[in-house]
């Protein structure tokens, strides 16, 4: 018996100290219900799951440890197992896309070869021939072809669904030929590089009619899907007012015909919105693909006649549409066509390149619907789909309103119940009031407040020509420094229209306390060229009467702001007050910016001559070319931008909201100037050596003013005394060897740089023009602003303070060490605070 036992007992530790154990189903079992609630356990939860299971009670610890760390092993690498294949899977179909891109450009080639050889043949017939009338016809038959001619259409019956179907498939065989073949001239775009993660790729039309844009593209997601997100023009498509399917014919292979009228915003105030009339074609080929093409129905086809709009100007939608092939596992492969003849007729000169740009249609149209199919492929993919709480749909929903709703207030359509108010004499801000805003709100608008004496939406709105800035970058110093240019008083006011109760009339002075913002993202786009943010107004109150007055707010804000500095390449910043609780359904009332590239042309005189507000601002002597020194390299970037706010209003008080308005938006547009003139880059400051000085008749006033009030303050003179005539003082602080600068210092925004010598613009590494975009706490490091804060109270009361041998930094980002600075309150000739000198000496970067 003791025998037994001792076998039994070594035979079971044996088990015990090999490296394998072999587990029943029912051990197996138990252990993968505690994996599911804890893949991870701790040695007190193993403990604890051998006492609660029998029959694991004869596996140790250790050996249950392994167990786990085999199972995560197993979950990590199927993980990567199921990720490599869908990776193959976007490998093939990729490939399988570019083989069929090199047969395209190898078609191509082909076609220009014999084109070429065409034209040398002819040409050395015309250089043999002799003179005479005859070689005028050699000449004329030897010239090419167009090289994408128009398709012209035989006579059909369009009122019958057979002619329509014959059109129908007329179309489709020119869509497949620009979708898949060389009926079009296509040329890729710059940046769109073929990958599996990569958006697609992206080209654009080269000597076709119209504009014409083409993307190709892999998804995850079945044809049939990626069908149904392209047709709903209206969820992707921020520029498209509407989408009426006005007739539906079932054809008898299975196919369907659609007559579809859309109506285009106008990208600004200076510019005709578009409207289509078109025939959409629904069908499917042999090999599975799906196809979906469109062309517009003409009066010369004697078609059905399209609804018809004065407000619109109608433009023509030559064969396009997408083609939709099923990968095999699972995905699709998509071809995406666009080709617009635009009527650049009516349209001002200064923007026809906004109709006449295929990178503009490409970016507004091809891959924005390119994009939305990514972006429901990805949700559709995700584990946790959820952003910040919110569904992408509803996300997307939000987003979607804020640029109709800021289209809406821009383009002011007389449907919608716009009416121009009369102007005050200046041309500059039209004011446009809506007296039945449900019809563009939605019937939510019922719970925004109104008196019982009505009301409606004012809207107030400008656009102007800007030179020498990128949309991109004003357009987020906008979004990052409000301040610069809102007034708390009007977004507080603003604010009003969406609380249940009647708001006062505003005021029309700025409150006497400032605001901070504080960004909270909520989303961003694949390519993070796009936010939607919810903002929060902080106001900070100093007295009894601006407590009382003062409350935080929130803006739904959503900010587009491309790097790229071509044609068409919108920039905007939307926003709307909204509640607390940012419901799906929040009433929305948007106002912001809008700043589209324009062509590049080159900066020669003739070039530059004044074509807006903002061309007007003179930035001292330092920004201007000195004669005989032109720069054939350097390049003047124009910009349209467009200003469009929002006011709720009751009917009684119209005319003060309206004054109101017009007065805040040119403010708005003063600001705007002056930053764009400030963030603008200096083409002509690398030529200059020494930098020029500033030579207006403010700045020998400043100058005079900060020599006086160092000599009061410090009882030491900052330049000698006999140079203080003329502006002898103001070249003496211009070559001063250290860097002085001044700074405004205002209670409702940051304080910036208004001023600096020589010395002081090489130690910020700017310009004279980009030095009011440089803020007093972008410079200081954390030591220099604390101890700053805490001398301000002796600055004012004995008029200076000397600052301890610190650091800061440059415009540029680098470390700048100084030993010693002085800080003075400059007086004008009143004896009143103008603003504060600085001076930092014996200064170098680390």
């Amino acid at each position: 018996m003791h025998k037994e036992t001792f076998n039994v007992s070594c035979k079971h530790q044996a088990a015990m100290d090999s490296k394998y154990v072999r587990y029943t189903p029912e051990q197996v079992e138990a252990l993968e219900r505690v994996y599911a609630e804890c893949p991870k356990p701790t040695s007190m939860r193993r403990q604890q799951l051998i006492r609660e299971c029998p029959i694991l009670s004869n596996i140790e610890p250790k050996q249950i440890k392994v167990w786990f760390q085999n199972r995560r092993c197993r979950e990590k690498q199927r993980k990567e197992s199921s990720c490599l294949q869908l990776v193959n899977r976007k490998l093939t179909a990729m490939n399988k896309l570019l083989m069929d891109e090199n047969e395209r450009l190898q078609k191509q080639v082909s076609q220009l070869v014999y084109q070429n050889g065409y034209m040398r043949q002819h040409l050395q017939t015309v250089s043999t021939a002799t003179a005479d009338t005859s070689s005028d016809s050699v000449v004329m038959s030897g010239r090419p072809q167009q090289q994408n001619p128009t398709h012209q259409y035989p006579q059909k019956d369009a009122n019958s669904p057979a002619g329509l179907l014959a059109i129908a498939e007329e179309t489709l065989a020119e869509f497949l030929g620009k979708a898949t073949g060389t009926a079009v001239d296509w040329v890729q775009m710059l940046g769109m590089k073929p990958g599996p993660d990569s958006i697609g790729i992206v080209a654009i039309s080269r000597n076709s009619k119209g504009v014409a844009a083409r993307a190709c593209g892999l998804v995850t997601l079945e044809p049939k899907k990626v069908a149904d997100v392209l047709k709903d023009r209206l969820s992707w498509f921020v520029d498209c007012r509407c989408h009426d399917v006005t007739s539906r014919f079932n054809t008898g292979n299975g196919g369907m015909l659609e007559l579809i009228y859309m109506q285009m915003y106008a990208p600004t105030t200076l510019a005709s919105p578009h409207d289509f009339w078109t025939l959409r074609y629904t069908t499917s080929l042999d090999d599975g693909s799906l196809v979906v093409c469109e062309r517009s129905l003409e009066s010369s086809t004697d078609g059905p006649n399209g609804p018809s709009n004065a407000c619109f100007v109608r433009a023509k939608m030559l064969p396009s549409g997408f083609l939709v092939r099923p990968c095999e596992g699972g995905g699709s492969i998509i071809h995406i066509v666009d080709h617009i003849d635009f009527d650049v007729s009516i349209v001002p000169e200064v923007l026809r390149p906004l109709y006449e740009s295929s990178k503009i249609l490409a970016q507004k149209m091809t891959m924005a619907a390119l994009r939305r199919v990514h972006q429901i492929a990805q949700e559709t993919n995700s584990e946790n789909p959820r952003n910040g709480g919110h569904q992408p749909a509803v996300l997307r929903a939000l987003s979607h309103k804020l640029c109709k709703g800021f289209n809406d207030a821009i383009n002011g359509f007389a449907s919608d119940g716009w009416s121009i108010l009369s102007s005050d004499g200046v041309e500059d801000v039209t004011i446009a009031i809506n007296n039945n805003p449900s019809k563009f709100l939605g019937s939510h608008y019922s719970n925004m407040s109104m008196l019982p004496t009505g009301g409606g939406v004012l809207c107030a709105r400008a656009s102007m020509l800007l030179q020498n800035v990128t949309p991109a970058v004003l357009v987020r110093f906008l979004r990052e420094h409000r301040s610069e240019w809102a007034d708390y008083g009007m977004d507080m006011y603003c604010a009003a229209s969406i609380k249940h109760g009647p708001h006062a009339v505003p005021c029309l002075k700025t409150l006497g306390f400032p605001s901070s913002q504080v960004i909270l993202p909520l989303a961003q786009t694949i390519e993070n060229d796009e936010c939607l943010d919810v903002v929060r107004l902080a106001a900070h109150a100093f007295s009894p009467e601006d407590i009382a007055m003062s409350r935080d707010m929130y803006l739904l804000q959503l900010c587009s702001s491309s790097d790229e500095t071509e044609s068409g390449f919108c920039s905007q910043l939307v926003f709307a007050p909204i509640d607390e609780s940012l419901g799906d359904e929040v009433p929305l009332l948007p106002s912001g910016f809008r700043a589209i590239p324009l062509e590049i042309k080159s900066n020669d005189p003739a070039a530059t001559q004044t074509l807006d507000l903002a061309s007007t601002l003179e930035v001292g002597q330092g920004a201007q070319r000195p004669a005989g020194h032109a720069d054939p390299n350097s390049l003047n970037l124009r910009s349209v931008f467009t200003i469009s706010f929002q006011f709720t209003f009751e009917n009684h008080y119209r005319d003060s909201v309206a004054v109101m308005a017009r007065q805040y938006v040119r403010n708005i547009i003063g600001c705007v100037q002056r930053v764009a003139v400030a963030i603008a880059p200096s083409p002509f400051s690398s030529n200059l050596s020494p930098k020029s000085m500033p030579g207006s008749p403010e700045a020998i006033t400043l100058s005079r003013w900060m020599c006086r009030s160092y000599r009061m303050h410090t009882g030491t003179e900052l330049v000698p005394s006999e140079s203080l005539a003329g502006d002898s003082v103001l070249k003496q602080l211009w070559q001063h060897g250290d860097a002085i600068m001044c700074c405004s210092v205002r209670m409702n925004a940051s304080a910036v740089f208004t001023f600096a010598n020589q010395s002081g613009l090489d130690m910020l590494e700017t310009t004279l023009a980009m030095l009011q975009g440089i803020m007093l706490e972008k410079v200081l490091d954390e030591n220099g602003q604390r101890f700053l804060v805490a001398e301000f109270p002796k600055i004012m009361q004995q008029g200076f303070v000397y600052l301890p041998g610190g650091v800061c930094v440059s415009s540029m980002g680098r470390p700048v060490l100084y030993e010693q600075g002085i800080v003075w309150k400059v007086l004008n000739d009143d004896e009143s605070n103008h603003c504060l000198a600085f001076m930092f000496m014996n200064w170098s970067f680390v």
